[in-house]
């Protein structure tokens, strides 16, 4: 298969990895009006045409957070990378220091953020789910410092989860039943690197949260431990213990977004964490620009949720993101084809992005505004 852009990669990953898997990463909330929307809503964005300008000279570079990157784009957190394909975290993270932009490894992930750091020898950025146990949160914080860590980034919007009917159809488990094994079996590539590659474990926290040793006892755990008492102090908690500056993930409202620029807070992530959360949720898309407008001149802003093209990156720099979060169109690509997949996926749209700019009349990322789009 020819692969030429994100949808490609989503095919061939539907091919090669388990439905409950599949299911897992492509689906939202609910009525899964707001996945849907992220997507949708990026396409009533029409991009301005321009010529006479010389594009013989393209740069796509941009900093995010304070730090350099080839692309503005970063992966987002997504946990379980490790089981849609082996070694997930690490290829990622791998291609994503060899192309020049940020990986963020997942609270659930199945590598740990040692065995990250590690692999790649080089800083990433840390993603932290607030439990119950902060006993646990406090003793994360620090492992993620001393793995070198340079970002906290604090999800927000998971004080309570929101339900994926796919999700509870599939009877997504980490121990299959009948159905997913039957299923399971009619994928022998992933099958066979699972059965023969390293043993799975949710390395940041079996071994580390009181009562967590084994899988089962991490699902158990998984359930009781989202906390519904997350609130502003907490974060400053997290700050302080840091040490250093915390990107807040999961913001979706101007007010919300204010009082984090109160707080200090640097960088926000407009975020709905890819539509799994509040259904009916507005796209993040359509919220960044109401909050660039409100707190952008105190607080950088990166746009996550329905990102699949360069031409989304354009338009999510054009309403005031410094950068934008894949989540999705990684899993698609890894899942599609281990890393030599993330490493085309950032090729294509380092291309998309490049032909995009042209075409518009930009050669430099940090050109690219609000004029230069328009809706349809």
């Amino acid at each position: 298969m020819t692969i030429t852009c994100t949808e490609d990669f989503r095919q061939l990953y539907k091919a090669r990895v388990p439905k409950m898997f599949y299911d897992y990463a492509e689906s939202g909330s609910y009525s899964e009006s707001t996945f849907r929307r992220n997507e949708s809503d990026f396409a009533r964005l029409n991009i301005r045409q321009r010529v006479g300008v010389d594009i013989s000279e393209i740069d796509t570079s941009a900093r995010m957070a304070g730090e350099a990157a080839a692309l503005p784009v970063a992966f987002a957190p997504v946990g379980m990378l490790g089981i849609q394909n082996i070694g997930g975290e690490i290829k990622v993270a791998k291609a994503a220091q060899q192309f020049g932009v940020p990986f963020i490894l997942s609270t659930m992930s199945i590598a740990s953020v040692e065995e990250v750091a590690e692999a790649t020898g080089a800083p990433f950025w840390f993603q932290l789910y607030v439990v119950k146990d902060r006993e646990f949160v406090h003793d994360l914080i620090h492992r993620a410092k001393a793995a070198g860590c340079s970002q906290l980034v604090v999800t927000m919007d998971l004080a309570m989860l929101g339900q994926r009917h796919k999700d509870v159809k599939n009877g997504l488990s980490i121990k299959p039943g009948l159905k997913n094994l039957i299923n399971i079996a009619t994928k022998p590539r992933w099958a066979y690197d699972m059965v023969t590659g390293p043993k799975l474990s949710f390395g940041n926290v079996v071994g580390h949260a009181k009562g967590v040793d084994d899988l089962a006892s991490l699902l158990t755990w998984a359930a009781e431990m989202v906390d519904p008492a997350l609130d502003w102090d907490d974060v400053a908690w997290i700050c302080k213990e840091w040490g250093g500056p915390v990107i807040l993930k999961g913001v979706m409202d101007v007010e919300d977004a204010r009082i984090a620029a109160d707080m200090g807070i640097e960088t926000i992530v407009v975020s709905n964490h890819g539509g799994r959360q509040l259904d009916g949720a507005g796209s993040s898309i359509s919220w960044l620009p109401q909050i660039a407008d409100a707190v952008g001149d105190r607080v950088e802003l990166i746009l996550d949720s329905g990102v699949r093209t360069g031409m989304d990156i354009f338009r999510a720099r054009a309403l005031g993101a410094s950068g934008v979060l894949l989540g999705r169109a990684m899993v698609y690509a890894l899942g599609a084809m281990g890393q030599p997949g993330i490493e085309k996926l950032l090729t294509l749209l380092e291309k998309e992005l490049r032909t995009t700019m042209g075409l518009a009349g930009k050669t430099r990322a940090g050109d690219i505004g609000r004029s230069d789009i328009y809706r349809a």
